[in-house]
């Protein structure tokens, strides 16, 4: 695969480069701007650039990076922790209804947001009135009204029997169980909110940099505990090398996304780790020109020839050091409903093969192809597979930011390298990709339609596992996806630190839960 070898090539260059600038260069040279954290201050070198919408749960997109920052700065009713993926978090406790048609929350005493009023069913109605963000239109179909009982229980009635309400509501599949606070939101305006948000969470903002720098201060009124480290800063550093160099420079303590060769330079420099945790993610191809009949798309011989291109192994190697794990799904295994599948394996003769008999000997333009930010040399070896059997096409890549409203505005053609790893189940997973009205998806398919509506009634679970697993079958069989591998997603963790929260809640890619986090003694 000459891509891949190119790939290969530049990766050898790099870590050469990263090799001199982790153990020969003068740090302090290098980065003169950066200095030392202070004691009880845990610094994290970020691989985006941070978007003033990630501080707002109303405007939640259908990822994890988002609650990359919300963790922090924001608390929820229910979410993912090391106890459980619907942990009770604001809401101390739930009950559902015997006619499964409401569900009653009891909402902790004692949890204040920074401003230290107390949080109340007010807030948690108010907050759901005004989110927007992934399935919002679902969640909004499906619950008819939410009712104060008094202020500390609130109540959501549905419209009928739904089995996915906790599983939408209290986990990253949406921020919609997120509270903010309603007064200070109705003083302040949305775009003022964004700009000094206040949340309810371990830490709250000090100054926020938007694309640049966001600095945190402990909250000690925190509900749970007052966190140990005393000040967070998120730095943007998208430059892989960067991040690498502030790690070793004592600049950071905590670097997000680091590749196969870069990985493999901070492994070796004593005092340093990496963390791998293998996330509720998997990397895929979207191929929204399917559903133009004119396309070359269209026919599902050529969309299963993209597939026998791309050598996953090769491309998991070099990128994840082999950390991440190949599928034939883009549900992850660890999903209640999942279908584990194999990859159409890796052989570049049959997709020409495929190519021809579709009518395609000599290949075709498939336009543009969007790599996912900031996975470049992912995108060129993908780029690179695919044109070794003649599919043409020409890489754009975008700041994450403005791929994830340009995608969900379906102004992104050709193909998308794509990749999500909120948490939820196989329904959940596939609701914003592949229904008819999910913020992500292009087109839709009448007999998938049809099955999700019949699962999200379903209460047997066998039965709707059943049906499930019909869904992800058809996706598979017409090629609907391409998906890659279940990700691995490497950082560096530097000498100061003693605990950074890697892989505490499982699947969960990010430092979490932030008032565990611990700097050794005497920093």
């Amino acid at each position: 695969m000459g891509a891949t070898r190119r790939s290969r090539a530049r990766h050898r260059v790099l870590l050469g480069v990263i090799l001199c600038v982790l153990v020969l260069a003068d740090p302090m040279r290098a980065h003169p701007q950066g200095g030392k954290a202070a004691p009880g201050e845990m610094r994290w070198g970020l691989h985006v650039t941070l978007a003033a919408r990630w501080l707002d749960p109303a405007e939640t997109e259908a990822f994890n990076t988002p609650f990359m920052v919300m963790y922090a700065v924001h608390d929820a009713m229910v979410k993912p922790m090391p106890a459980g993926i619907t942990t009770p978090s604001l809401a101390e406790s739930w009950t559902e209804a015997k006619d499964h048609l409401s569900y009653t929350f009891m909402l902790r005493k004692g949890a204040r947001f920074h401003n230290g009023e107390p949080v109340t069913a007010d807030d948690v109605k108010f907050s759901w009135d005004r989110y927007k963000g992934a399935s919002a239109k679902l969640l909004k179909d499906k619950v008819k009204e939410v009712q104060i009982l008094d202020p500390g229980q609130v109540r959501f009635v549905l419209r009928e029997p739904w089995p996915d309400f906790i599983t939408f509501y209290g986990t990253t599949a949406s921020g919609a169980g997120w509270i903010v606070p309603k007064k200070y939101v109705e003083k302040v305006g949305d775009d003022g909110f964004k700009a000094a948000p206040i949340g309810a969470g371990p830490y709250k903002v000090v100054s926020f940099k938007p694309g640049i720098e966001i600095v945190l201060e402990a909250f000690d009124g925190y509900w749970r505990k007052a966190p140990a480290v005393k000040r967070l800063v998120m730095r943007s550093m998208p430059e892989e090398a960067t991040r690498a160099a502030a790690l070793r420079a004592g600049e950071v303590d905590v670097v997000y996304l680091l590749t196969g060769p870069t990985a493999d330079a901070v492994r070796k420099v004593s005092g340093f780790r990496l963390a791998a945790p293998l996330v509720s993610g998997a990397f895929w191809i979207e191929l929204p020109e399917q559903w133009d009949p004119k396309s070359p798309w269209a026919d599902q011989r050529v969309r299963l020839a993209a597939s026998h291109a791309i050598d996953r192994a090769a491309i998991n190697q070099a990128e994840m050091l082999g950390f991440g794990r190949l599928t034939g799904n883009f549900v992850p295994r660890i999903f209640q409903f999942a279908v584990a599948m194999e990859p159409h394996a890796y052989d570049p003769a049959k997709a020409k093969k495929l190519l021809a008999e579709a009518g395609y000997p000599n290949g075709f333009d498939a336009g543009d192809f969007y790599p996912f930010p900031p996975y470049d040399s992912m995108g060129e070896a993908i780029l690179g597979s695919f044109q070794a059997v003649g599919i043409k096409s020409r890489l754009r890549t975008m700041e994450r930011a403005a791929y994830f409203t340009a995608w969900r505005d379906k102004k992104l053609h050709g193909v998308i390298h794509v990749i999500t790893a909120a948490f939820g189940n196989a329904a959940t997973r596939l609701e914003p990709y592949v229904t008819k009205n999910g913020v992500y998806a292009y087109g839709s398919l009448p007999e998938i339609d049809d099955l999700y509506i019949r699962q999200a009634r379903e209460l047997d679970a066998k039965k709707r596992e059943a049906l499930v697993h019909q869904i992800q079958q058809i996706i598979r069989d017409k090629v609907m996806a391409i998906p890659l591998f279940e990700q691995a997603f490497i950082w560096g963790v530097g000498p100061r630190v003693a605990e950074a929260g890697d892989g505490r809640i499982p699947g969960f890619g990010y430092s979490a839960p932030f008032e565990d986090l611990r700097l050794k003694e005497a920093q």
